[in-house]
This record gives C-alpha cells, sequence and structure tokens, in this order.
C-alpha cells in the first residue's frame, strides 16, 4: 500500500542500504549536504533517500509516471496540490528493487547514492531524463534542479509563453503571472505560469516534466549552460513529476490524467465569436446582430466588456445603457447568438452603498488581508477594490453566488479578466506579496499563506469559482467560462486567450505558437485575439487572421476602446467575402471540431496541434514549419511562414499521402497535379522520409490545407449559427489511404445530459482494395438522435465509374469525373453497416 516500506530480503537490503551520516545540512549541492552514500529505504511503490536532515523520494503512480519530493529538513513537503488530481497523488504501482533504484514494467529509475543524481531510462537502456552531476543546489529556501539537455531534443509547452519560435530549447523563461498589456515575442513573464514542460527528440523519445510550485520558478532550456536544463523558485516544495511517453501524444495524455481534462465545452463555443472592448449599450448590440445576419456572416456569441456594468462594478448592469438587459440578451438567443459577460475578480470597495457582492463578502470574511491585518484594497477598474480569497473553500463557494442575476438575465457564459490579479498605480502591476491569504481547500492543512506563494494560482482558483458557482446555479448546463491567467490544471475550470496581443503580423504568428504550446500544456482551448487587441490591423492582416483563426480551437475577433473597428465588413466587400468564405467553412466542419472537442475531453489530446504531434518525423522536415499546425492530425494548416512579406514558399507533407482539401484531389508529387492554383509540388525524401514538398505563392484568398489520406471527416450544410439544424444530409468525406477511419459524435451542445448517455459517437472505418473501397460504420454509442436524417459518403481520389451497394442492396451512386469523386446518400446507420463502391 502507498507509504508502506516493501519488506525485502536482507541481502537485498544490505545490497541498498549504506550507513547514514550525521553531518547537519547547509547551502550547497546535494554532495555538500552529507559526505559519502544516502541510506535508503526501499518501497513498494518507489524508493527513498536520506542525506542527514535532506530526504528524497521517489514513486511510481503508475508504470510511466514517476513523482519526486525532497525534503530540506528532514520531512517531505506536504502531500497537496492546486494542480494534480487527488486521485492521481493516491495512485502507485508496484516497482521491482534494484541494486541502485527499482524498475516499473516501462521505466528504468537509477539513483547514485552519493550526490543523489537521478536517471530514467527505459526497459532497453535508452535514456529518457538524466540529472547532472550536480542535480540539485540549496540557497536557504531557494533550489535549483539541473538535468542533462542532449543535443538533439527540442522543449515545448510552458502554456502560452512567448519566445519568438514554438521550440522553447535555447531559453529562459519565469512563472509569475503578469498583466502584460503591450508584450511581444520576447516579453516574459506573462499572464499564466503552466510548469510543464515536454522534452522532444532524446533517444528515450519525448517525456514531460511537472515543477508543482506555485512560487516564482523559473526555467532554463539551454541559455546559460547548452546542454543543462535548470529549473528552481524561490520557496516552496520541491515536488516534481517526470511522465515517460515514448511519444509526445502518450505525454499529454498522461499529463492530463495527473492534472486533469478540460471539460466538454458547449457547441456554441466553437463558433465565430465577436467581442470588442466595449459594446456599450444594447442598441449597439442590436446593430451588431442585425448586420451579421443581413450579411449572412455566421456568428455564434457576441462578448460584453466591462462598459455594460454600471460604473464597472462588477454583478451590475448600466440601466441607462441596458434599460431592458434581461431582454435583449432573449432577443439575442432567439437570434441563435449568445451573451457572454465580463466578470473581473474585484469587488468594488462599496461599504454601506447597498452593493451586494462587497455587503456579504465582508460579512463572511471573503476578501484578502493586508500584512496588518485589515481588508487589502487596491485600484481598479471600479476604483478601490477589494479581492476575494479564493484558496479558501468556503470563499469560493460565496463567489459563485453572485453570478445568480446574469444566469437569471440568460447570459450564457463568463468573462474572468484582469486575475493575474492585476493591480493599478503600483509597480509590481500586482498586490503586495506579504498580503495574507486563508488556505482551506484541496487537502493543504488549513493555513495562512502570503501572496508571494499564492500569486500564481490565484487566477486558477478565480476560474474554478466561477465555474463551480455556474454548474451549481445551472447544474445540467455546461459552464463557459473564459480566463486570462492560470496555473497547470486550470483547463478543469476555463479556456483561454493569450491576452493584450497586437494588431501586426509578428503578433499572428505569435498567436499560433502560443496556442500549439497551450495545446500540449492541458489547455486545448486556446484563442488569441484575432485582429490583435491594441492598434489596428491592416485589411490584408486582420484577412490572413480570420483565415488561420478559422482553424483554431476558439475564434474570438477582440479589439481594444480607441482602436480601429475590426468586425468582418469594416475594410470592404472585397476582405468580407473571404473573411465569409472561412468562417462558412469553419461551420461546415462543425461535426469535424465537435468530434475534436470529444476526443480532447476523453483523451486530453489537443485540437490545434504541433505537426509533430501526430507525424514524428517532422520534427526532422526540410521545410520552415514554423506556421503549421493540424487541426486534429487529420488537417494540416499551412500559413505562410514569413507573411508580412510575402513569397513562394516551401511546405512539407508527413509520408503517408495527402490530399488538397480545397479541390479535393490527392496529392501526388507530380507538378501540382490535384493541388489548387498557386501550388507546384515535388516528390521527395526528406529528414523524415517519403515527405511531398511543396512551392506555395501566396495569394490573399488562399490559405494552404490538407488532408491526410486515411482521414474520413464529417461535414455538415451551412448554418448561421450553433442553435440553427443544418438542413440536409451529413456530408462524410472519405480520403483513402492507410489506418482510414474517423469519429462521428453529437449531442445536445449544451447540457450534461451527455454524461448520461444522452450522446451519438460512432466511428468510421475504410478498406481499399483493387475492386473499390468499402466504408464502414461502426454500432453507434449512446441513445441521443443526432439531427442527421442522412449521410452523403464522398469517396475522394475517384477515377471512373462506379456503382454502390449497402449491404446487398443497391444504392443510387454518382461519380464525378471532374472533381474525382463517388457518392451515394443512404439513411443513417445504427448498427454496423457497410457501404462498398465497386469500380465499373
Amino acid at each position: 500500500m502507498v507509504g508502506k516500506t516493501m519488506l525485502l530480503g536482507s541481502a537485498m537490503i544490505a545490497a541498498m542500504a549504506t550507513t547514514p551520516v550525521g553531518a547537519q545540512p547547509r547551502d550547497g549541492s546535494i554532495a555538500d549536504v552529507a559526505a559519502g552514500a544516502a541510506s535508503v529505504t526501499p518501497r513498494e511503490d518507489g524508493i527513498d533517500y536520506r542525506k542527514g536532515r535532506l530526504v528524497m523520494r521517489i514513486t511510481a503512480l503508475t508504470d510511466s509516471v514517476l513523482r519526486i519530493r525532497i525534503g530540506r529538513d528532514g520531512t517531505l513537503p506536504e502531500d497537496a496540490s492546486w494542480a494534480v488530481l487527488p486521485a492521481m497523488r493516491a495512485a502507485w504501482a508496484r516497482v521491482t528493487p534494484t541494486s541502485d533504484g527499482f524498475r516499473t514494467d516501462a521505466l528504468v529509475v537509477k539513483v547514485d547514492a552519493k550526490t543523489l543524481a537521478l536517471t530514467v531510462t527505459d526497459p532497453a537502456g535508452k535514456v529518457i531524463t538524466a540529472d547532472t552531476a550536480q542535480p540539485i543546489d540549496l540557497d536557504g529556501t531557494a533550489f535549483t534542479l539541473r538535468k542533462a539537455l542532449p543535443i538533439g531534443e527540442h522543449i515545448y509547452g510552458l502554456g502560452d509563453k512567448t519566445g519568438g519560435t514554438l521550440d522553447r530549447r535555447g531559453k529562459t523563461f519565469v512563472d509569475w503571472n503578469t498583466d502584460a498589456y503591450g508584450f511581444d515575442s520576447s516579453t516574459d513573464p506573462i499572464y499564466k505560469s503552466i510548469p510543464f514542460f515536454i522534452g522532444v527528440g532524446g533517444e528515450g523519445g519525448s517525456y514531460g516534466v511537472l515543477l508543482d510550485n506555485t512560487w516564482r520558478t523559473w526555467f532554463d532550456f539551454g541559455h546559460k549552460a547548452a546542454d543543462t536544463l535548470a529549473m528552481g523558485g524561490p520557496d516552496g516544495p520541491i515536488d516534481y513529476y517526470i511522465i515517460a511517453g515514448p511519444t509526445t501524444r502518450e505525454v499529454v495524455r498522461r499529463y492530463t490524467d495527473l492534472t486533469g481534462k478540460a471539460p466538454l465545452a458547449p457547441q456554441w463555443a466553437l463558433g465565430y465569436q465577436q467581442s470588442r472592448w466595449s459594446y456599450g449599450s444594447a442598441d449597439e448590440v442590436r446593430r451588431l446582430a442585425e448586420t451579421f445576419r443581413k450579411d449572412r456572416f455566421p456568428i455564434d456569441v457576441i462578448w460584453l466588456d466591462i462598459d455594460y456594468q454600471d460604473r464597472n462594478r462588477p454583478f451590475t448592469i448600466d440601466r441607462k445603457a441596458f434599460p431592458d438587459f434581461k431582454g435583449v440578451v432573449k432577443q439575442m438567443r432567439d437570434d441563435g447568438i449568445r451573451i457572454v459577460a465580463i466578470a473581473d475578480l474585484h469587488v468594488a470597495d462599496l461599504p454601506n452603498q447597498g452593493y451586494a457582492p462587497y455587503d456579504s463578502g465582508v460579512a463572511g470574511n471573503h476578501f484578502v488581508h493586508a500584512a496588518d491585518g485589515s481588508v487589502y484594497v487596491g485600484p481598479v477598474w471600479p476604483g478601490p477594490s477589494v479581492f476575494p480569497d479564493f484558496t479558501d473553500a468556503g470563499a469560493r463557494a460565496w463567489y459563485g453566488t453572485n453570478f445568480k442575476g446574469l444566469l437569471d438575465d440568460g447570459v450564457s457564459g463568463i468573462w474572468n479578466d484582469m486575475n493575474e490579479p492585476a493591480i493599478f498605480d503600483t509597480p509590481t502591476k500586482t498586490m503586495p506579496l506579504d498580503n495574507i491569504h486563508h488556505i482551506a481547500s484541496d487537502q493543504f492543512a488549513p493555513r495562512d499563506a502570503t501572496h508571494a506563494e499564492i500569486h500564481n494560482v490565484y487566477g486558477m482558483e478565480n476560474t474554478r469559482a466561477t465555474y463551480d458557482g455556474l454548474r451549481t446555479l445551472r447544474p445540467n448546463e455546461r459552464a463557459f467560462v473564459m480566463t486570462r491567467a492560470s496555473y497547470a490544471g486550470g483547463q478543469r475550470y476555463a479556456v483561454t486567450w493569450t491576452g493584450d496581443n497586437s494588431a501586426t503580423w509578428d503578433h499572428l504568428k505569435l498567436a499560433v505558437h502560443q496556442m500549439i504550446n497551450l495545446g500540449l500544456s492541458g489547455f486545448s482551448y486556446g484563442a488569441a485575439d484575432v485582429g490583435g487587441f491594441t492598434g489596428g490591423p491592416s485589411p490584408e492582416l486582420l484577412t490572413r487572421w480570420f483565415e488561420i483563426a478559422t482553424f483554431t480551437p476558439i475564434f474570438r475577433d477582440h479589439s481594444a476602446k480607441g482602436t480601429p473597428r475590426v468586425e468582418p465588413w469594416v475594410d470592404g466587400p472585397e476582405q468580407l467575402a473571404i473573411r465569409r468564405r472561412f468562417v462558412d467553412e469553419r461551420y461546415r466542419l462543425m461535426p469535424y471540431l465537435y468530434a475534436l472537442a470529444d476526443q480532447n475531453a476523453r483523451t486530453g489530446d489537443p485540437i490545434m496541434r504541433p505537426v509533430f504531434y501526430d507525424y514524428p518525423q517532422a520534427i526532422g522536415a526540410s521545410c520552415d514549419q514554423s506556421m503549421s499546425f493540424t487541426l486534429g492530425g487529420d488537417l494540416l494548416i499551412a500559413p505562410p511562414p514569413h507573411m508580412e512579406s510575402p513569397q513562394s514558399y516551401d511546405v512539407c507533407l508527413p509520408a503517408g499521402g495527402w490530399y488538397d482539401y480545397w479541390t479535393g484531389k490527392p496529392v501526388s508529387g507530380t507538378g501540382g497535379n490535384g493541388l489548387d492554383a498557386g501550388v507546384q509540388a515535388e516528390a521527395r525524401t526528406g529528414a523524415g522520409g517519403g515527405e511531398i514538398k511543396l512551392t506555395e505563392t501566396p495569394a490573399l484568398d488562399r490559405l494552404p490545407v490538407f488532408v491526410r489520406a486515411g482521414a474520413i471527416v464529417p461535414r455538415q450544410p451551412l448554418v448561421q449559427s450553433t442553435a440553427e439544424t443544418p438542413d440536409g444530409p451529413l456530408e462524410l468525406d472519405v480520403y483513402p489511404g492507410d489506418d482510414c477511419g474517423g469519429t462521428l459524435y453529437a449531442d445536445d451542445g449544451h447540457s450534461m445530459a451527455y454524461q448520461g448517455g444522452a450522446y451519438a459517437r460512432q466511428t468510421v472505418r475504410c478498406t481499399v482494395t483493387d475492386k473499390g473501397i468499402s466504408v464502414t460504420f461502426g454500432k453507434r454509442q449512446g441513445s441521443f438522435a443526432p439531427w442527421w436524417q442522412a449521410v452523403r459518403v464522398v469517396v475522394h481520389g475517384w477515377q471512373g465509374k462506379g456503382s454502390a451497394t449497402l449491404g446487398n442492396n443497391d444504392v443510387p451512386a454518382s461519380a464525378d469525373a471532374a472533381n474525382e469523386t463517388i457518392s451515394a446518400t443512404i439513411a443513417p446507420p445504427t448498427t454496423e453497416t457497410t457501404v462498398t463502391f465497386a469500380k465499373d
């Protein structure tokens, strides 16, 4: 059992244990703490080491996940966490002791008993991660951990950190949630602290490390020393996890096992969303909605920034600007448009003025205190403000009750901003580090803690209070929360965006990198303000941003007060037509997107991914892939790497075969056959082997998108919002190739009923033979009846005529020589059913 020492034979214990040295610890490296070797105590789930008063415990939570805790004073850090789920911290795997560590079915753990240097390999001896010769430094309460960084290893993750490239190698970062208005590609720290990174390309495959410490931690990925990965903090627990792959997919899935999966979002969250600081009146909101519907531009959400409130006070309504707030929200809902409203975490400091959030918060002692014991007051949007004590479960429960009025008015989601927390008129941009929070939550022993410890987790706990409040008030509805600040595990409560970005080409490129790394860090629902929050985009920049955002998880157009408008129509009919064509395509792809959301909720796989996530050989591609990414692995999007100065560029498609998304034809590598205009192709063998290299000539109205050979992609007739039922059959586009398959998923799009089985999930496979192709629907799972009354199966890459059968019955088939397709329409199968297309 966990916590009990395994009883071993005396010979094994004698081989493993050494006499402890009684020297007292002092600052310096582990080797300085006590001379000689550590004493060793084996456990059923791992091993303990002790040198003087320093103790290190290594345990196996699973065969592929290790936890390492180091205590400076003879005791281990508290077994509690804001990030890691209690069930995972309690998990354990039985290990097999060895003379220098232990092994699991997947890992071999070796420890140098003199230096406590840790090496983790796979059973074949390939190194997954290894400490340096001097693995641990202690300096008072501060600590540094060092691991080897092989030359061929790349580093990803850390949430939406900047850095100018997707790869973190060669850079240093600090985790300290910061209101980083005006940030650029070299700004650090910024809004979030996600102390999790992934090593890719080492001899043992991919691995991940989560440093579970909420203080101002730091990471050096070969910056100070090219061959060393270092991390540390000024205080707090030395408590970290090593997650083995060997694939990046396995690392991300296991990381989200540790810290939680993002809950399935409401389907409307995947639609187009329009925002600005601010749409300041009911009339403006109505005019905005009317223009979208008149222009036949699909939309699902309008966001309300702080100006809908009475003097910027959270949980209030400006009744002059919105005399019938509930009425306009209902009018929008009737038109298929949801309202998401901002609720900053601060509460206006308004004693004796009838402001209920303040009065009830004071009555319950729910606010953060200053070091002198008084309630802390700091200036933010409403003026002097107080701040809920979100590390206290009682304060979180109280905070959640404040959303009742907004939900009663029909608001569908909440936007938590300013939750780093951001404070005005202070040099640090945040509250004093000696402010006092009360911890009463998450298996922590109840105690007070300074803001220096709580700062990085404060925004996440704000979103937790919001999410839990929405779920309590509307238990049958999915809660939608957007946050700016968070910590590891925050994906359990909120989607996120990259903060106050700028209207520049550099920020568009940065947004792609940030969203990819967010997905690798558990936050699959990532967004960046389309067009840029500050400044004003050129027509070409805004259009290109719309095109790329079409294939990202959350698509929100947002801009700042005092900047040029960025609604889709602002640059005239030509730009509007391009933007609408791409947004239309997003709505046609909604069944594919929603199936990815379901997959993410179940597995943790990101929606938007780096190409190497599904195609590891892409790490060695011969092209500049700095802007390439996939949507769920089956669609590869390849924007120009230098969008600010259009020029021809190369796109490398991984081995295995691809189709052009826009034409539906195979990419043959023979001079552009099957490709959209402006593309030429050549077959070649790159570092990844068998890649296809394309030369793309950028055009503003074109974005290269490719489909994996073997993908089955569901699409639907165009709608103007997800509230509208598509009129016509579900289209199932089959792109023959290896590992041919896809998934259909549907539910009611907004409630929790899917958790009780009210969903429809169905796998579809295809098999290619010399005589044709068979498309097989698996048995449908779940009790939900999806919207489609028919399914049109379209096979791409078809040459000549053909016929179709459903079981033993002929069905009408239509071959299209120009588009190289054959199709047939059938009733939606609920049991295993095969449609066969035969060549004539």
